[in-house]
């Protein structure tokens, strides 16, 4: 009686770990059973994609329905249907935090991110990126009747927002290699910017600092209660993330970006997403290709 049961516990998990190899170094799922080694072949295969993005910053990756919108939701649209030769795409979304983009990636929970994923040659060591297909800037937002801070430097002694996984706060409150600004501010943890910005509403932080784009987002949502400083002091280029050694879909990604720009369609999801906010000066050109690694 024992052995019986015995035997049919090891076919169970024998048939688990069938089912999980058929995910493929693709990562992801929605495969249909089928393994792919790269994003690209999975695409040019008719499976369903698993995107990375995020789930709560307005203007770039929000949900509010069955799906996230924003610029990098329609990037990692427009990205994919150039990679599969201007055919629709499916796509499973899937919410990416700051803190998970990397570990999805290797455990292939996600296929690719797009999820204001600045290129850091610390990343670099875990992730293949590709792109950039925009740069940031790292600015300032603070609530609309602060006057006493107008610059990064009035940071000084004030309190600032540090988000998990993000490495926004290190640029203010560090020097170089990985710092920027070496000033003496006070961090505040919190999950995601979406709860900095709701300390910050509640007066629980001075300021909110991170990538200018992201910062707009959320000033454009409040309605006016926070404005951004217009002083970015860094470059930030968004890349879109594979997992490591996928060079085959990051070259397919550096191809369909540079299409995206030379025909416009890159500055029309700029202009959608972020036309006329104030302080914001929005990439016009297409970022030069890190290089696939």
């Amino acid at each position: 009686m024992h052995m019986r049961r015995a035997g049919v516990l090891l076919s169970i998990a024998a048939m688990a770990a069938g089912l999980t190899a058929c995910g493929g170094d693709g990562g992801g799922g929605g495969g249909g059973g089928q393994s792919y080694s790269t994003v690209a072949d999975k695409v040019n295969g008719g499976a369903t994609i698993v995107v990375g993005t995020k789930w709560d910053q307005p203007s770039l990756g929000l949900k509010t329905g069955s799906e996230p919108v924003g610029f990098d939701v329609d990037v990692a649209k427009a990205v994919l249907k150039e990679m599969a030769g201007g055919k629709d795409v499916k796509i499973e979304w899937k919410e990416s935090a700051s803190s998970n983009r990397e570990p999805f990636l290797q455990n292939g929970t996600v296929d690719i991110v797009f999820a204001t994923y600045s290129i850091t040659e610390e990343r670099k060591a875990k992730v293949t990126f590709g792109g950039p297909y925009v740069v940031a800037h790292q600015d300032i937002m603070v609530r609309k009747d602060d006057a006493s801070i107008t610059k990064p430097q009035d940071l000084k002694g004030k309190k600032i927002c540090k988000a998990s996984g993000s490495n926004s706060y290190k640029r203010v409150t560090e020097g170089p290699p990985d710092g920027e600004l070496n000033i003496a501010a006070t961090t505040v943890d919190a999950a995601n910017y979406s709860e900095c910005v709701q300390k910050l509403n509640g007066s629980n932080l001075d300021a909110v600092t991170t990538d200018d784009l992201i910062l707009a987002g959320f000033a454009k949502q409040a309605g006016g209660n926070f404005k951004v400083l217009g002083q970015g002091f860094t470059d930030e280029k968004y890349g879109v993330g594979l997992k490591k050694g996928d060079t085959k879909s990051c070259e397919a990604v550096n191809t369909a970006v540079k299409k995206l720009w030379d025909n416009g369609t890159m500055k029309q999801l700029l202009d959608k997403w972020f036309g006329g906010i104030q302080g914001l000066n929005l990439s016009t050109t297409a970022p030069p290709a890190e290089g696939c690694s």
